[in-house]
């Protein structure tokens, strides 16, 4: 932060000879001198007195001697407070959120594991749900966010990182709070008959794909295509068509003018806490500490 020369000046200053702070500084006499003859032509000042029994400051090396240790003990101070603000950084793990992906699953466990990470706090980075966009946000793992968590069959989204499985999201169906099916506590495959239904277009889920495979099977089903990733346009056209949108019990409450209603077969989604493939050690210690959890929750 600060011309290395300066610090030579000082130590020049400090033992009153070449010789004595070039022992100190572990270089030649030679290479001090001429350091110190740089640095009084880049100043256009006589810093040193030079005498046979050594060298003493000037009136002028005076004020540049007290100035220069102001300096470096400035710079020095600056240096360890910002590695403690690196050190404080390095021991947060940032988590992003959203409405569809939010954090609660990781900070449910967190606050089960915190112990065994003392000092380490969590730091929640919002993130939109546009499904244009959600495959930048994976790719921001080890970069941006430290973790994301989210319902994670894709072929897409695990193909770019490491994964956690800490539970499951069952399918349910989201209609319109004045659809026929709205009353129902449960919806199967026989209600289904007649309706339109929205869902994940095939080939990136296998989950999402047998379900497909047994709606069809059954009938008079039509199953219309939507995006891979849901984001909020696909609940806006749920609720403003006629039509059973496929979701996730995650999402229950995510719209307030549709109705959730669970599906009477048995089909889900891992519920899974997504990390960098090139994860540091500390966030692999918390993947395997989240591991242990789970399985003896």
């Amino acid at each position: 932060m600060y011309d290395p020369t300066i610090k030579t000046f000082i130590t020049v200053a400090d033992c009153g000879s070449f010789t004595s702070a070039a022992s100190k500084l572990y270089i030649s006499p030679t290479a001090v001198m001429k350091q110190i003859n740089t640095l009084e032509s880049r100043m256009s000042l006589t810093l040193l007195s030079r005498k046979s029994s050594g060298v003493e400051l000037t009136k002028a090396g005076k004020v540049i001697y007290l100035a220069s240790k102001d300096i470096i003990e400035r710079c020095e101070n600056a240096i360890q407070q910002a590695r403690k603000e690196e050190e404080k950084y390095n021991k947060t793990f940032c988590v992003g959120t959203s409405l569809l992906n939010p954090a609660k699953p990781l900070m449910d466990l967190w606050y089960l594991l915190n112990d065994r990470f003392p000092g380490y706090k969590l730091h929640l980075v919002p993130f939109d749900d546009n499904n244009s966009d959600i495959v930048s946000v994976i790719d921001s793992l080890g970069e941006k966010f430290d973790f994301l968590v989210g319902a994670c069959n894709s072929k897409t989204w695990m193909s770019k990182c490491n994964t956690l499985e800490i539970g499951n999201c069952r399918f349910t169906v989201a209609v319109s709070r004045t659809h026929r099916l709205a009353r129902k506590t449960s919806v199967s495959i026989a209600d289904l008959e007649g309706e339109t239904v929205m869902m994940v277009k095939q080939g990136d889920s296998s989950n999402n794909d047998k379900l497909r495979k047994e709606l069809i099977s059954h009938g008079n089903i039509t199953v219309t295509d939507m995006p891979i990733f849901y984001d909020m346009t696909v609940f806006n056209r749920c609720a403003e068509t006629d039509n059973v949108l496929i979701s996730l019990d995650c999402w229950h409450d995510i719209h307030p003018e549709l109705a959730a209603i669970p599906l009477e077969f048995d089909f889900s989604i891992p519920l899974v806490i997504m990390y960098s493939k090139n994860a540091p050690d500390d966030i692999k210690k918390f993947i395997s500490a989240a591991e242990e959890t789970v399985k003896n929750a």
